[in-house]
Formats: structure tokens, sequence, C-alpha cells
């Protein structure tokens, strides 16, 4: 019996996990903070794995004391990030998860990223006809580590929260998973496990 057999559905994160964007995320954020006059290096970046563009430019503004509002940080970012998406995606293993049970199990992806660019990506990847469902950052008021994307993915799926398995490459994911009351894989330490 396979592993993933007891889960009546499947939950994505999105970067990271389905999707490697995140030199992208990274290019957009060295790129606005040269634009607004500070600097960011790789292993902060690193520490804000799975939160929305909004609390990260929140936490960059706090951190080093700017005189910026985070949601015009945020909103240029996200404009960076647009322009030069599409030639930082690369597919991850898991991805191969959701393509073995595509059409089997409802399948959604939950992510800190907003919806539009989330469906973009998937769509330059080819793995948007795999979903059954995207839920964005703009879907829910409360983000990773809170439990409301996951929570909304299930209610979206028509699935109990405690009969999806979510599949997440980040700790504010995994704790939001685990609130949300689902099983969770880490993609970091885990083998796909289709055998």
């Amino acid at each position: 019996m396979c592993r993933y057999d007891k889960y009546e559905a499947f939950i994505f994160d999105l970067d990271g996990t389905l999707i490697d964007s995140m030199p992208g995320h990274y290019a957009a954020w060295l790129q606005t903070a040269a634009d607004f006059g500070f600097d960011v290096d790789e292993a902060w970046y690193h520490t804000r794995g799975g939160s929305p563009t909004l609390l990260t430019a929140k936490s960059l503004v706090e951190e080093k004391d700017l005189d910026i509002d985070p949601a015009v940080l945020a909103a240029h970012k996200t404009q960076q990030f647009k322009a030069i998406m599409e030639d930082h995606l690369e597919i991850l293993p898991f991805a191969e998860v959701a393509r073995h049970f595509a059409g089997k199990k409802p399948i959604a992806v939950g992510t800190g990223t907003l919806t539009d660019i989330a469906e973009r990506m998937l769509e330059k990847t080819g793995l948007l006809p795999l979903m059954d469902v995207v839920v964005g950052a703009d879907q829910v008021s409360a983000h990773k580590p809170e439990p409301d994307t996951f929570l909304r993915c299930a209610e979206r799926l028509n699935v109990a929260p405690e009969k999806c398995l979510v599949f997440e490459d980040a700790v504010f994911g995994i704790n939001a998973a685990k609130a949300a009351g689902m099983d969770v894989i880490d993609v970091r330490v885990t083998d796909i496990g289709l055998d």
C-alpha cells in the first residue's frame, strides 16, 4: 500500500515544493532593495521561505528601520518578479506526485504567492492542468504559519482537513499544515515514495 492511499486530497505549496522560483524572488528583492537604497543578503532571504511578499516587506521595514510603506515595497518587488519570473522556473521532483494523482484525487496549491502569479507559474511549467484549486495570498487574511491557506484549500476541495496531506518545504508552511490539523511531508527530507 502506498503511503498516500489513506488521504483523500493533496495540497502542495508552490515555491520550493512544486517549482523552484526562489532565485527569481531573490533577484526581485535584490533589484527592489537597490531601487530603494538598502541591501538584502541571501542568508536573510532564505529565512523568509513561505512568507508572503507583504509580510517580508513589513519585516524588512522593521529590521532595517526603513521609511517606506511596506505595501509600496511589496508592490515594487511583485512587479520586478513578474518581469523576470519566467526565466527562473524549475519543476521540482514532488511535481511527479501531482502528475501521478491528477484526476484520481483532488489536488490544490496553497501558496503565499498571489493567485494570478501562482497560476502563471503553474501554466508556464505545464502544471496548472493538474490542479483543481489554487489558493494564493490574496484569498486569505492570515498567512502561513496560520492555517488559513490550507483550510481554504480543503474547503474549496470539499475534503475534511484531516483527510488532506500537505507537501511543504518551509517551516512557515509546515507549521501552518500542523495548525490546520493536516499531515505534512517535508519535501526537503523525504523521498517521493510512489513505489
